[in-house]
This record gives structure tokens, sequence and C-alpha cells, in this order.
């Protein structure tokens, strides 16, 4: 489908993994048109490195969407646009509601009057709550424990109920964390607040943190601190592309869990970075944070075979180098 140039709106394309997906379609052959009401996102990226179209607004203004729609020959969207913030959404679930649920039903809506009927969406493992088992498989039981994981999931049933309804086919992918940056440096993390622990590890390696913080030593884990799913953002804009394509096919809606399969624990993330930045990178020990599992990893075996996802950064010092080669340029040092 890839030769016939598709045209394919992409929310929250100039974010950290949506822009990562622009790119992976423009390089298999797209046209792409990014929304994004730059809360997080970043003009520059857009402008600059992606080159492509843009429109700057929000997913709950539907005379925008319609015109967007009614002016551009659409023929998928792959959703990203959503608040992300864990603690936030504890303490703000109504910003979460508005913008993750009625922004997505609001953008569905557009599509359905404009007769789009294909739909990419960024999920997260945070829909399964605290796993049972590990490896995450995907019919594992989704109890989310905080309002951003809940509004991932309410529109997930949004998308089982509007595919039954109104034949609107859709591909989610529920992963962890997002990680690394495009190999040759071009894109990456910058996230204002930052809370994801490797480039709080990059920025504190750059001087400009004094130190980081490992929450908990006492975990049933080999080294004893927290383990978490790396994926390569690459990877997962790959993964992306991929569902598009299923999509195009004529795929039904499905789930695909993206994950890496083991995991690595924070300690480990701290010494590989170490070795890659041959810098000090202070850390302090602090207790275990509420809340946290011992170990949270999700795997990947349906969207290898069903769409042929192949991971080509799966190990942690590969997604470290090309992190670090990022916030070298976008931080300095």
């Amino acid at each position: 489908m890839s030769s016939s140039k598709a045209r394919i709106l992409v929310t929250g394309g100039a974010g950290y993994i949506g822009s990562h997906a622009v790119l992976a379609l423009q390089q298999a052959g797209y046209d792409v048109i990014v929304l994004d009401n730059l809360v997080y996102g970043h003009r520059d990226i857009v402008e600059t490195v992606l080159k492509t179209e843009f429109v700057e607004g929000d997913t709950n203004d539907r005379p925008l969407l319609d015109q967007l729609f009614a002016t551009h020959d659409i023929a998928a969207v792959m959703h990203f646009a959503a608040y992300a913030y864990v603690g936030e959404s504890v303490s703000e679930p109504a910003k979460y509601y508005q913008n993750n649920v009625v922004g997505t039903l609001t953008l569905l809506d557009a599509m359905r009057a404009a007769g789009v009927d294909k739909f990419v969406f960024s999920s997260t493992c945070a829909t399964y709550g605290v796993p049972t088992t590990v490896p995450i498989p995907e019919d594992h039981p989704q109890n989310p424990i905080n309002p951003y994981g809940m509004t991932k999931l309410m529109v997930e049933k949004i998308l089982q109920d509007y595919d039954k309804a109104y034949n609107l086919r859709s591909v989610r992918f529920r992963y962890f964390n997002a990680a690394g940056a495009d190999p040759e440096g071009r894109l990456g993390e910058d996230h204002a607040p930052e809370t994801h622990l490797i480039p709080l590890v990059l920025l504190t390696a750059l001087g400009k943190r004094e130190s980081v913080s490992i929450f908990g030593l006492d975990y049933p884990t080999p080294d004893g601190t927290c383990i978490r799913d790396y994926i390569h953002v690459t990877d997962l804009a790959q993964a992306h592309v991929l569902g598009l394509e299923y999509l195009l096919k004529g795929g039904a809606t499905t789930v695909f869990n993206l994950g890496n399969g083991n995991g690595f624990s924070v300690k480990e993330v701290i010494e590989t970075a170490r070795q890659i930045t041959g810098r000090e990178i202070p850390a302090i020990e602090c207790p275990r944070r509420p809340g946290d599992p011992p170990a949270l990893v999700g795997g990947s075996d349906r969207a290898r075979s069903i769409l042929g996802w192949n991971p080509q950064y799966a190990d942690l010092a590969k997604i470290l180098t090309h992190a670090w080669k990022w916030h070298q340029r976008r931080h300095g040092g």
C-alpha cells in the first residue's frame, strides 16, 4: 500500500513517539499531516526535521477536524495525542478524561462523518494495572490503577464498540516505556517536566541534574531494583507503520503488546549509562515509591507473528547510545 502514497493524519505528531512515527511513515512512502496542540510537542521538530504539513490544533476542536477531513483525502488516523503523566492524572483526572477520552471520541466521530474508517491507537500497558504474570500477554485482565491507564482503557472499549457498530477498524498498541532516539540523531525525547528514567539519567550525566534517584533496593528482582520494559522508539514507530499497513490490507480490529520480553533493572540502566557516557552519574538510594510493581514487562509474540515486527534496537546499550547522542545535541554537554 505504501507505493500509493496514502495520506495519514498523525495526532500528537510533534511529540516524542509521534514524531518518530511520522518519520517512519515518511520513510515508508506515506504523506503525513501532523495535528498537535503543542502542549508537549515541539514546533521546531515538525518544521525543521519532519518538514511535513502541520496543523496546530486540538482533538477537541470538532470544526477544525471537520475542515481537516474535508480538505484532505485522509486514508487513516494514527493517534498519539494524549496527556501521559500518571501522577498528574491522579491529581487532575478531569484534564485527562477531557483530553484523552472526550478528545478521542470527538476525533472518532469526525472520522465517521468523513468516512475515514482506519485508526491506529497508541494505548499503554498501564491498562493492565499490577500484572499477575510477566511477560504480560494481550489477554491479561485490564485493571488500571490510575486515571491515565483508565482513560486509555476507555478508548480501547470505545474502539471495540465502534468496530461492531460502525465498521471503524483499529489496531491498539500497548507498551510501557518508549526510550532511545532516532539513530541518526534527528529526533529524541524532550519532555518538560521530565519523569522518565533514561532521560533523567542522561541529564544527570550532562550535569543538568545533581543526581538520579533509585526508588527501592529491596524488590524481589536479581539486583533488588525495579525491572522495566524499554522499547526503542524507532522500533515502536515501525510497529505503528506495520499496524497501519495491516489495516490498509483489510485486517480486523485487534490489539498488540509491544515489549522486549525481559526488561532492564534501574541499576542496569544507570550502570550501562555510565559506560556509554563515560560520566559518573551520582545515584541516590531512596525508599520505595507506593504503587511501583517489582517488574513490568510486555510480551510481543503476537506482533512478531502477525505483523512481522522485528525490533532492530532491542539491547539497552543501543537505546542509551542513541539517546545520549540526542541529549548531547539537544541539551549540550
